[in-house]
């Protein structure tokens, strides 16, 4: 069965490596210095995301155990 939670990861894998594919394929085409700025903006915002989605659920898991 697929939990929200796989989905979640996956989406977010899914997202880092199409916004590195985009940027990749850019990159070979020729980009200006506003143009990297951005591409690398993307990318970091698109791992975050990533390691936003595998980190936050333990901390709230851990935060509801020390509730109770």
């Amino acid at each position: 069965m697929i939990t929200a939670k796989d989905l979640a990861e996956w989406a977010s894998a899914a997202l880092v490596f199409g916004c590195g594919g985009l940027v990749g394929h850019y990159a070979a085409e020729g980009m200006s210095l506003v143009q990297w700025a951005g591409a690398l903006t993307a990318v970091l915002g698109s791992v975050t995301v990533a390691v936003a989605v595998r980190v936050w659920p333990a901390k709230a898991e851990a935060k509801v155990r020390q509730r109770d």
